[in-house]
C-alpha cells in the first residue's frame, strides 16, 4: 500500500480509491478462553430441591449460559493495563428420579468467576455528544470518558460431568455448647439471572447438592473508542435484486420451476452422507 498520511484519494493505485478516517471500536489486547471449571455448585429452585433432597440418583442434561457479568478496574502502579474480572452464570438442567417411572426435572444456577490482565491504553478524555431529534432542541447525551470497554465472546458450555453429595458440614463443641456451619459460596445472583428462573433460588446449605463440571471456549477482549485511517476499495453496493413478490418468487417466475431448481437434502435424509466422498 502507498504510504498515506491524510484522508483523501489515493493515486497510483489500481485497487484503492481513497483512504478514509472512521470511527470504531479497536481492540487493544484480547485473549482466548478454555477454562474447565471443576465441581461447580448448583443451587436449585425451592421445589427442584424438595426434588434432589428425595432423589436417589440425579443425571444432569443440559447448561445453558445466561448472563456475564463484567467488571473493569485500572492496575495500580502499572498505566494502561486493567483488571478484569467476568463472572459467568448458567443455568442447568438435571434429570432427578425419585423411583420407578419417569425422572422430575429439575433446574438451579451455578456461577464462576474469571480474573485477568489486560492491556486497554492509556486516555483521559472527557466526551460529550448529541442526538438529533427533528423539530426539537437536540438532545444532549450524558459525559462520559474513554475508559476501555471489555467484551467477551463465547459459544454454547459443555456439560462434562455432574455428580451429587450431602451437605458439607464442619460441627465444633466448647463451654458455650456445639454448632455448626455450612460452606456456601454463590451470594447473591443479579436480578436478570434471578428472573430466568420461575421460583425462588435457594442459596443456603442445607439439603443434598449437585455438583457440575463444565467446560466454556470464548475470547475476551478490551476495546476503545478510536479514530482510524483505512483505506477505502470502493462504496458496498448491494448485488442482490429485491424485486420480489411474497414468499421470494418473482411474478413472471413458476413456483415448480422454483421448487425443480432446489437440491435434494439429502443430508436430513441420511446425515453425515455429505461427507462420504461419493459424487452424486
Amino acid at each position: 500500500m502507498i504510504d498515506k498520511v491524510m484522508p483523501g484519494p489515493i493515486h497510483g493505485s489500481p485497487c484503492l480509491k481513497e483512504a478514509v478516517c472512521i470511527h470504531t471500536r479497536k481492540i487493544y489486547d484480547s485473549c482466548r478462553l478454555k477454562e474447565c471449571m471443576q465441581d461447580l455448585r448448583v443451587y436449585m429452585t425451592r421445589c427442584s430441591q424438595e426434588i434432589l433432597d428425595r432423589a436417589v440418583s440425579v443425571k444432569a442434561r443440559s447448561v445453558e449460559l445466561l448472563w456475564v457479568y463484567i467488571d473493569v478496574e485500572p492496575v495500580a502502579f502499572n498505566k494502561g493495563f486493567y483488571n478484569l474480572e467476568a463472572r459467568f452464570f448458567y443455568r442447568v438442567t438435571a434429570d432427578a428420579y425419585t423411583g420407578v417411572g419417569r425422572p422430575y426435572e429439575i433446574t438451579g444456577v451455578t456461577s464462576y468467576s474469571k480474573r485477568i490482565i489486560l492491556y486497554g491504553g492509556e486516555g483521559g478524555a472527557r466526551i460529550f455528544s448529541s442526538t438529533y431529534v427533528p423539530g426539537a432542541a437536540d438532545v444532549q447525551n450524558p459525559e462520559k470518558g474513554n475508559m476501555p470497554q471489555a467484551t467477551v465472546e463465547v459459544v454454547a458450555p459443555i456439560l462434562l460431568a455432574s455428580s451429587v453429595t450431602d451437605p458439607s458440614c464442619s460441627c465444633v463443641c466448647n463451654n458455650n455448647g456445639c454448632g455448626c456451619t455450612c460452606d456456601s459460596d454463590c451470594g447473591e445472583p443479579p436480578a436478570e439471572v434471578c428472573g430466568c428462573f420461575d421460583d425462588e433460588l435457594i442459596l443456603d446449605c442445607d439439603g443434598k447438592r449437585l455438583y457440575v463440571t463444565i467446560g466454556q471456549f470464548g475470547i475476551i477482549r478490551l476495546e476503545r473508542d478510536s479514530q482510524l485511517l483505512i483505506p477505502s476499495y470502493d462504496f458496498c453496493l448491494p448485488q442482490k435484486d429485491c424485486s420480489c413478490v411474497d414468499g421470494g418468487v418473482s411474478g413472471s417466475e413458476d413456483p415448480c420451476t422454483v421448487f425443480a431448481g432446489l437440491n435434494f437434502p439429502t443430508a436430513e435424509f441420511f446425515p453425515g452422507a455429505e461427507n462420504c466422498g461419493c459424487n452424486g
